[in-house]
């Protein structure tokens, strides 16, 4: 009979939530003997996909690669609403397609009762805390799911007689950061509040990030609760209380209705799973378990085992309670209660040594399944409150608390070894990455692209793998690039085939049971590559970084072909005038030069002109999510060839920084001399060089550089002043390697200070007597302009060079920058620097 797949389409691998969800459909798979096939893209109707509901990969999902689909419907729907998702799901026909997270009409939903969780938590406070100005953090309102909590807030507030004030509710993007904003908002405001809940864990700790730097201690100022019980929760500080979605189950119950649903049975509509409250020290209290099997005991004779199970149905009860003190999938670890509570008798009983054995034996399998092993310690707890000895008779309590005793030291190793096996597998992956990632970026050629992906994803432990290439702008037939199969690297198979079968011919189908990612290999979201197919292997988030390494790739290697094309334009216009050449190189380097993003707290401006016979200056400006890159750079020598080099630095800077943007400059820049010089020497068949300085700036002001270019300028608020920085290193591409002689240095910028950068050609003009610019001319006109917008400091410094000297012979390249510390940090420079 034929093994049976299963499709899982998700938006992204990485994520708390999709990884639990993508453990679970695994785990659910395995039992049942079915292959899973997870197709991952992009949000429906997201930035960048167009009005119309999309997922690349999705789109090709069909009879030919499963038989049956689970959409992740919660992760997809962000930026669309129900009908969309409806629409979506119904693309999959005939298959049978059971929806995650979202109720979506006339299709099977294993859904979670959005509106109960915020009830759960909104309840607690009110009810159990006495709180009465509880303020809502919420998502979307048009995304389903949180309309349906937003209403549950609302509906809380009325059942406890609290009138609703619009005033302490804030919208965000179910982000950290997003969290922090709207914590801001609120506070803004100047309302009363003495809780907050929020739609989600991610936006519960960006508020409590804002609350602790503005001094509200929680929770004895304000009481904080999430959603989702995501896995850092419980670690942050103080410890997260939230509502848990049983995540897991959820993955498990969906693969159930699609095997159901393939062997003709009815199937429900809509199962709605139950929720928990997980209390912790954000909302001012220690999560509580309360059972029966804890309630207070007869007195027992002395000597007796008081609360021993006196019936089935006590042995029941008290099983149910250890099952709810821990979250764990019941499928897999079906009994493991019955099993401790067997071991426990049999230990009574004076079996040494049965309960630990028993113990150990739950807990590796509850590793197994990414439990936290941590919660076996509220097992211990609610055993030795059902289970003691009174004193004064035959018998000492004191060989069953060391029992207890020898269990929670059990545990705790267990939890601890886990915890470290984690973290270990964590930081290796993220330093294999790391160098995996700078391979790729440097890969300039598709045949180098080939040779490194052999190498690299044997080293991230992937021993499957298929990357095909579209061959038509319909993106309806690909072409087979690479073949992996038990970590050997093959000859791809020559003929093209159809882009729905996401592979080549049978490599889907293995002989042995198992799962494989789907992902789209693009760059920007916007030019499509290809799929990229990963068999078993690491965790999902190095399959999502190897998938934006190979994007990356995949551009330069593109960039690379241009400017191959360029040499050759080259070589074709040596017989033409040099006015022609002259146009090409000046296309190239104005074209390189950049909008200006909009980097946090910095004011920009910069230009470019191009000298008559056109030089090789390049500058470059990209934003990050703590600050953002700034580069300056000069080819040595004029004409098409320093415009082609440029245009080499660039693509390799753009790669490397987006890439890594917390990286060193240094490693940078040593990552690139490699390949620059490499291909300047043994492609273009040249003897140039580049000057290039790269400046990587962080929101609090500092600023880290390396390399080999003119002097920095800063014009100090405080002094009024310019400082004169000078730069040390070796230049790009004159040796093979320049890691010995090329180091990291830091400067600070304060509040107002401008940082200035310049090409030679504003140091080096010359006038008619053949005196030079300078660097004093152009320290004077700085000072003298440095309480103007920056782009009218820009423009002073151009319109003294041209006057200076009206016909340059190089490049003139200028770029001013004028910091702006956040507001958290003004009151302490006021303080540190009075006027």
């Amino acid at each position: 009979m034929k093994r049976r797949t299963i499709a899982l389409v998700m938006d992204y691998a990485r994520g708390e939530y999709q990884s639990e969800l993508r453990f679970g459909v695994e785990r659910a798979a395995e039992a049942h003997g079915v292959d899973v096939v997870i197709a991952l893209g992009e949000e429906l109707g997201g930035p960048g996909t167009g009005t119309k509901a999309q997922n690349s990969i999705a789109g090709l999902i069909g009879a030919d690669v499963a038989d049956g689909v689970v959409v992740a419907s919660a992760t997809l729907g962000n930026h669309t609403g129900v009908e969309s998702l409806v629409d979506f799901c119904r693309t999959f026909a005939p298959l049978p397609v059971c929806s995650i997270g979202v109720a979506l009409a006339g299709i099977p939903s294993i859904v979670v009762d959005d509106g109960r969780a915020i009830e759960l938590a909104v309840g607690h406070l009110l009810g159990e805390h006495g709180c009465r100005r509880v303020a809502y953090i919420g998502g979307r309102t048009t995304h389903a799911e949180e309309k349906l909590r937003a209403d549950a807030y609302r509906r809380t507030l009325e059942a406890h007689a609290i009138p609703y004030d619009e005033r302490l509710v804030a919208m965000g993007e179910l982000t950290i950061e997003s969290g922090h904003v709207a914590m801001r908002e609120l506070m803004s405001r100047g309302v009363e509040l003495d809780a907050v809940v929020a739609a989600n864990d991610d936006m519960a700790l960006g508020a409590i990030d804002l609350l602790k730097a503005h001094g509200v201690e929680i929770p004895r100022d304000v009481l904080v609760c999430g959603v989702d019980d995501v896995d850092v929760a419980r670690y942050t500080k103080p410890s997260l209380t939230s509502v848990r979605q049983p995540i897991k189950h959820v993955a498990a119950l969906a693969v159930e209705t699609v095997l159901r649903l393939l062997d003709g049975e009815a199937v429900p509509l809509r199962e709605a799973q139950p929720l928990e409250l997980i209390r912790r020290e954000s909302c001012g209290c220690a999560r509580q378990v309360i059972t029966r099997s804890a309630r207070a005991e007869a007195p027992a004779r002395d000597g007796s085992l008081s609360g021993a199970l006196s019936s089935a149905e006590e042995r029941q009860e008290l099983a149910r309670a250890l099952h709810q003190a821990v979250s764990m999938p019941a499928a897999v670890l079906r009994g493991w209660p019955e099993e401790l509570l067997s071991a426990l008798d049999e230990e009574l009983a004076g079996g040494e040594g049965r309960f630990l054995g028993a113990l150990k034996h739950v807990l590796d399998r509850a590793g197994d399944e990414r439990c936290f092993l941590d919660q076996f310690q509220l097992v211990i707890t609610l055993l030795r409150a059902r289970y003691r000895w009174r004193p004064g008779g035959a018998r000492s309590s004191k060989p069953l608390e060391q029992l207890w005793h020898a269990a929670r030291l059990l545990i705790g190793r267990a939890s601890v070894r886990a915890e470290g096996r984690q973290r270990l597998s964590v930081e290796i992956a993220a330093n294999d990455l790391s160098w995996t990632g700078r391979w790729l970026t440097t890969c300039l050629s598709l045949p180098l692209l080939k040779r490194t992906l052999a190498s690299e994803l044997d080293r991230l432990y992937f021993t499957r793998a298929s990357l095909s290439l579209y061959e038509d702008a319909r993106r309806a037939t690909l072409k087979p690039f690479f073949l992996m199969e038990n970590g050997r690297e093959l000859s791809p198979p020559p003929e093209s085939f159809p882009a729905r079968l996401l592979a080549p011919p049978g490599f889907l189908k293995s002989s042995e049971r198992g799962s494989v990612t789907v992902m789209p290999i693009t760059f920007g979201g916007a030019e499509h590559y290809g799929v990229l197919v990963l068999g078993d292997g690491p965790n999902e988030a190095v399959c999502d970084a190897v998938r934006v390494q190979i994007g990356s790739a995949m551009k330069t290697a593109a960039l690379h072909r241009e400017i191959v094309c360029q040499v050759e334009l080259r070589e074709r216009l040596e017989q033409e005038a040099v006015r022609r050449e002259l146009q090409v190189a000046s296309h190239i380097q104005t074209t390189l030069a950049p909008p200006l993003s909009q980097i946090e707290g910095l004011e920009l401006s910069a230009i470019m002109n191009p000298a008559p016979e056109v030089g090789g200056d390049y500058y470059d400006v990209f934003a990050t999510s703590d600050g953002g890159w700034l580069a300056i750079g000069d080819v040595a020598g004029h004409g098409l060839a320093a415009g082609l080099i440029l245009l080499m630095i660039h693509s390799m800077v753009s790669a490397l920084t987006q890439g890594e943007p917390a990286a060193s400059p240094r490693d940078i820049l040593s990552t690139l001399n490699a390949a620059v010089h490499e291909n300047i020497r043994n492609r273009l068949r040249r003897d140039q060089h580049a000057a290039l300085l790269l400046l990587r700036y962080e929101r609090s002001g500092r600023v880290t550089y390396a390399g080999a270019h003119e002097d920095i300028v800063v014009c100090r608020a405080r002094t009024r002043r310019c400082e004169r920085i000078p730069t040390s290193g070796v230049r790009v591409g004159a040796v093979p390697a320049i890691d010995a002689a090329t180091r990291d240095e830091e400067l600070v910028l304060e509040d107002g200070d401008l940082l200035v950068l310049y090409s030679d050609g504003v140091t080096q003009a010359r006038d008619a007597r053949e005196e030079l610019f300078g660097l004093s001319r152009l320290c004077s006109i700085i000072e003298a302009a440095q309480d103007a917008p920056a782009e009218a400091i820009r423009d002073q410094i151009l319109r003294g060079v041209e006057a200076f000297c009206p016909s340059p012979d190089d490049d003139v390249t200028i770029a001013v920058a004028r910091y702006r510390a956040p507001a958290v940090l003004q009151p302490a420079l006021d303080s540190a620097n009075p006027s």
